[in-house]
């Protein structure tokens, strides 16, 4: 089993910037790809950033491209997304994910985080 908790969410301006984190523990070593997704409301869960745990290699959806980055700290077993230049439509829950899957797809999602909130006001 794995468990993920984030941590890090809040309230903030547009084009301001938030920091997620997502500790880790368990069988993390099986865990070959992590990410973040977002849900609001209504809406289907999106990917939003993803890392290859071994390589660092990473991906992003379009719509944070430039904006967010993914990263990791193997040390710590947490992982993060630094979040800029946030936008309204940036508002949603956040999630921390991670699986056995490569991260293309972002069909890796194997366990997942509680969830937590990030919203973005004018």
């Amino acid at each position: 089993q794995v468990q993920l908790v984030e941590s890090g969410g809040g309230s903030v301006q547009a084009g301001g910037s938030l920091r997620l984190s997502c500790a880790v523990s368990g069988y993390t070593s099986t865990m070959r790809c992590m990410g973040w997704f977002r849900q609001v409301p209504g809406k289907e869960r999106e990917g939003v950033a993803a890392i290859y745990t071994r390589d660092g290699i990473t991906y992003y959806a379009d719509s944070v491209k430039g904006r967010f980055t993914v990263s990791q700290d193997t040390a710590k077993n947490t992982l993060y997304l630094q979040m800029n230049s946030l936008k309204l439509e940036d508002t949603a829950m956040y999630y921390c994910a991670a699986g056995r899957g490569g991260c293309g797809g972002w069909t890796f999602t194997s366990y997942w985080g509680q969830g937590t909130q990030v919203t973005v006001s004018p």
